[in-house]
């Protein structure tokens, strides 16, 4: 751990001890309350944006940033580099506190009173361009350890598995294309199937949202097409948001009736179908060109 990191923790153990000092008596803390909340979705909505602006030393990132995304739903977010897709994403997951705005999972979670890993317990999960498994186990052990439970990696890999977890675990891997290659060492696994597997990984926690930045960088045409397959598989079960380039996966995601928002310069430039938006003179301008 670095210097930096300890400091960090010192202060947030401090800002801690003093919140809880003059906090009214008998008053619990906001993680303790957590603890008995789960999101409502008797709306429909399973994310809501309400105007989040974000500046980084005068720059702004995020400009009055507005979105919803409903429960189950499969919206494709595209955009010019710089947009603020990615700081969109820190936003809800809670890595970048915004300077403004509202962030809510679901009716009654505010995102921006929670820590990192109280957003992924609430069941929203994010995944990286850059696939993250640990390449030194099997693809089996990878999907084992991710589990919605609260064991450490230690007890995970020697505690006994029940049946219905290795039903769940043999339905995970028969859904992200691995069945196969269940007992394969993970660091030999070619590009597109580490990305299913981390897409497994996700699942195994059990998320409602799933963020997915990017997800087929990378990928050949053949593995392109079978995670768009595994995605409208997961839509309805899940709502996912994903961030992506690539117009032609793009365009097997949305199959012509989704919504697809583009960003640009922090905020929504435009939303429609895919042909709806790449239609609009201001996209083709900014982002599709001529």
């Amino acid at each position: 751990m670095t210097p930096e990191l300890m400091e960090a923790g010192a202060q947030a153990l401090r800002r801690h001890r003093e919140h809880e000092e003059i906090a009214p008596s008998g008053a619990a803390s906001f993680g303790r309350l957590l603890q008995h909340q789960v999101p409502d979705f008797a709306h429909g909505v399973a994310l809501y944006l309400d105007d989040i602006s974000v500046s980084f030393d005068g720059f702004k990132a995020l400009n009055g940033l507005s979105l919803a995304i409903d429960v189950g739903e499969l919206r494709c977010l595209i955009g010019p580099n710089g947009a603020g897709k990615t700081t969109m994403m820190d936003v809800i997951t809670g890595k970048t506190r915004p300077d403004a705005g509202r962030a809510h999972f679901g009716s009654n979670i505010d995102l921006l009173r929670l820590r990192e890993p109280e957003i992924v317990k609430m069941g929203i999960c994010r995944k990286f361009q850059k696939p993250t498994v640990y390449e030194e186990l099997s693809v089996f052990e990878n999907l084992e350890l991710s589990l919605a439970d609260d064991r450490g990696v230690r007890a995970a890999l020697l505690a006994r598995l029940t049946g219905a977890q290795r039903d769940r675990l043999a339905e995970l891997l028969q859904r992200v294309h691995l069945l196969a290659e269940a007992h394969r060492i993970a660091g030999l696994l070619s590009h597109g199937q580490k990305q299913w597997l981390e897409i497994g990984m996700l699942l195994a926690q059990e998320p409602t949202l799933l963020l997915l930045d990017e997800p087929v960088a990378g990928m050949t045409d053949d593995e392109t097409e079978r995670t768009a397959e595994l995605f409208l598989s997961l839509a309805g079960e899940h709502s996912l948001l994903v961030v992506e380039h690539d117009m032609k996966f793009v365009d097997l995601l949305t199959e012509g009736r989704r919504k697809v928002t583009v960003l640009h310069e922090g905020a929504v430039l435009a939303e429609g179908t895919l042909a709806e938006v790449q239609a609009n003179a201001q996209v083709i301008d900014v982002y599709l060109g001529r």
